[in-house]
């Protein structure tokens, strides 16, 4: 019984060869750790800022608001611009995984359990990677990092185009608005002056009725003007995410205009073009996909070293085995075939988007010379005419020259026009952010810097 008795007690003791081979899993599995303790280390799941974000609203400081403090605000805070961020924090992540070994295993087996002539078996397994398939992961998930930063700085160039635009809706909402006013006021002073010649009996009564129907439509103008600013400050603010806008106005210059670009830097900055670098960077990203699956078509193999223990002649064996796939029918042929046909699908993309951009470019370009042509025309030549006009008309309404109606139509002739001013500058500067979101920002930043119309 006593002999029995050891012999049940004897797998737990720890004859040499098992003393080597524990040694070597404690030793893999120490690399293991040491692989997670280096993937612990990336912020993917303790991250501070992942709760408590949803709802969350920023609002700008009170008071003035300049272009360059809205451009600012949105590049710090607009929703997508923090979704480009956590894009490339993921794929930082991705290279991280891409490096990291295969893990060891471990496997034990025992026959005729119980019996005296039970015999036991522990062994680690090693996968062993070839065709530098580590390497090709990597290489892969750091070129989908530069597709991330490069959508970044698209996104930003985009949003900063975007606060321009708004930026510039609010500065001429604001200038309407202004003008609904002086036509709200004019109109309360023809009324009051139509009251007092009525009251005088130098005119009809119908006068006062004709001046207070206009008071009224001026009125409905000024409603409608201060609509259009509330939504165009909301458009603007929406973009660094506030829906109720703390600023009291936009500060600007409405009438200056943002500088005609020379023809013969456009094929240029064509080249460097965010959309054309992100679709260059795509197809280096198809590329290293190609390697990574051409790695694949080169067999893996797996090295395993263990003690078989047999307790009826209390005898250690060291085993050691090797296990090779045999690749006869599963080469990875497909997946490195539509790895090959997607670099293909990528070069043609970045073919069609030089040549869509090119047309773009072009056409924005024609477009930023008519419309800013108009305004200069406008600025120079209708409103400066219009005005007089209107002012002149209100000095002899005021004097008893002029009638009411005459001084509506010259009202009408120069608000008319000032609109009319007003969208085309609009219209230049929508063109304007729109062949800067094509082309990128010039490189010299004093050509970012607004001149007056008429200047070249």
């Amino acid at each position: 019984m006593s002999r029995r008795k050891s012999n049940s007690m004897a797998p737990l003791a720890l004859g040499p060869l098992r003393i080597i081979t524990l040694s070597i899993v404690c030793g893999l599995l120490s690399v293991g750790g040491t692989y997670a303790q280096n993937a612990s280390q990336a912020p993917l799941w303790d991250d501070p800022s992942r709760s408590g974000d949803e709802g969350r609203m920023f609002q700008e400081p009170a008071g003035p608001l300049t272009m360059e403090a809205a451009i600012r605000l949105a590049l710090e805070v607009n929703p997508t611009i923090a979704a480009a961020r956590r894009e490339i924090e993921a794929s930082e992540a991705q290279i991280l995984q891409g490096s990291l070994r295969p893990n060891p295993g471990f496997s034990y087996t025992a026959e005729n359990a119980g019996r005296i002539s039970r015999s036991s078996m522990a062994q680690v397994e090693l996968p062993i990677e070839r065709g530098d398939k580590r390497a090709a992961r990597v290489a892969a998930a750091e070129r989908g990092r530069d597709v991330a930063v490069s959508d970044l700085s698209g996104r930003q160039l985009k949003v900063r185009a975007a606060v321009m635009a708004a930026f510039f809706d609010v500065l001429a909402a604001q200038e309407l608005m202004a003008l609904a006013q002086d036509s709200v006021t004019l109109a309360r002073r023809a009324t009051d002056i139509a009251a007092k010649r009525v009251v005088a009996g130098k005119v009809s009564p119908v006068e006062e009725t004709k001046a207070r129907v206009a008071e009224a439509g001026a009125r409905v103008v000024l409603t409608q003007a201060q609509s259009e600013l509330r939504n165009a400050r909301r458009r603007l603010a929406s973009l660094w995410g506030n829906s109720s806008p703390r600023f009291s106005e936009a500060q600007g210059n409405v009438d200056l205009l943002p500088p005609m670009p020379a023809r013969e830097s456009i094929e240029q900055r064509l080249g460097t073009s965010p959309l054309i670098q992100r679709a260059q960077l795509e197809l280096e990203r198809r590329k290293s996909l190609v390697n990574v699956e051409q790695s694949k078509t080169i067999q893996d193999f797996t090295v395993s070293l263990g003690v078989q223990r047999r307790e009826e002649a209390l005898q250690e064996q060291m085993r050691f085995g090797i296990s090779i796939p045999i690749p006869v029918f599963n080469r990875n042929q497909g997946n490195l075939l539509e790895a090959l046909r997607r670099e293909d699908k990528a070069r043609d993309e970045l073919v069609a988007t030089r040549i869509a951009l090119t047309s773009d470019a072009y056409q924005v370009i024609e477009r930023l010379s008519a419309r800013r042509q108009e305004a200069e025309l406008l600025r120079v030549e209708v409103l400066p005419g219009a005005k007089s006009a209107y002012e002149a008309a209100t000095i002899g309404f005021e004097n008893g020259k002029f009638s009411f109606l005459e001084v509506l139509d010259a009202q009408r002739t120069f608000f008319g026009a000032k609109s009319q001013y007003l969208n085309a500058l609009a219209a230049v500067h929508r063109a304007m952010t729109d062949l800067e979101a094509i082309l990128g920002q010039p490189d010299a930043a004093a050509s970012l810097e607004p001149k007056p119309p008429g200047s070249r």
